[in-house]
């Protein structure tokens, strides 16, 4: 049985990265009804009748819906600094719901030749403090530290519609953007309405070619340990008085005293307990 990564999927047809060829591939009858695959999975699979057929998804280490893909290593929350607008709450709700979802938030900051980043240095610097990776990235950047984290790395994309990711892919590898017109083309689509998921080589990585998480709805999502995702908080979890407090009203909150303090970003705290609370 030979083992191999989907890198693609069309209607019922896999596409599946094997000893760096790609191969086409169809789902067993009886696989179909179980575990169905996605862009991402390992999968076992072997020739029957001259055609190439999938008996089995291996384990997952995570599987994200919105994008359909599995076994991804990060995200990269391309935040846009102008047009549009920079946005706290939405970068914290996106780290957020990545790292619930498994996946290592990486920012990406773009577009911050547009505005005087000076202005913007105490918001950024609380996540370089809480330790979450940074980017930064624009037209004429070198984008070495960009290309640094997406090697070896399979990631996903995620982010304001207008925040740049179309150009980030498109200045790292020029060929990005004929490959997904080309498939736009054949699907009969334009080419930012690609409904299909594919992982693309870049950067000596693979990158999924969605705009990455399409929705902030948190309604589905176990809440339980959401504090034990959030980098801010790490060092002052079990420090509280109650071993299951929430931190929201009890008393002797270690993670509240420690916003108090100004020890923890005030807006990631602001986020989570909208977030524990329904209100987003």
């Amino acid at each position: 049985m030979n083992k191999g990564r989907i890198v693609k999927i069309i209607s019922n047809q896999y596409t599946i990265e094997y000893e760096n060829r790609l191969i086409e591939a169809k789902a067993r009858g009886k696989m179909r009804k179980g575990m169905v695959p996605v862009v991402g999975d390992w999968v076992e699979f072997e020739a029957v009748e001259d055609v190439f057929r999938i008996h089995k998804v291996c384990p997952r280490k995570n599987r994200l819906l919105r994008p359909a893909i599995a076994n991804v290593d990060q995200a990269l929350i391309v935040t846009s600094m102008k047009d549009p607008d920079y946005s706290s709450h939405l970068l914290n709700r996106l780290i957020i719901l990545v790292s619930l979802a498994g996946v290592e938030p990486i920012i990406c900051i773009t577009k911050s030749d547009l505005v005087n980043i000076e202005d913007y240095s105490n918001e950024l610097l609380w996540y370089k403090k809480a330790g979450y990776k940074m980017v930064y990235t624009h037209p004429g950047s070198n984008d070495d530290a960009l290309k640094e984290v997406l090697d070896g790395k399979v990631s996903v994309l995620c982010g304001q519609s207008g925040a740049g990711k179309s150009s980030l892919l498109n200045r790292l590898d020029p060929s990005f953007s004929l490959q997904t017109q080309a498939i736009s083309k054949a699907l009969g689509r334009g080419k930012h309405t690609t409904r299909h998921c594919q992982l693309h080589h870049v950067a000596h990585g693979l990158v999924a070619d969605t705009p990455g998480f399409s929705s902030l709805d948190f309604t589905r999502l176990n809440l339980d340990h959401l504090d034990e995702v959030i980098f801010d908080f790490k060092p002052y979890l079990g420090s509280c008085r109650f071993k299951d407090c929430q931190h929201l009203k009890e008393p002797d909150c270690a993670i509240k005293e420690a916003v108090e303090k100004g020890e923890v970003n005030p807006l990631m705290y602001e986020d989570y307990k909208a977030i524990k609370e329904g209100l987003v």
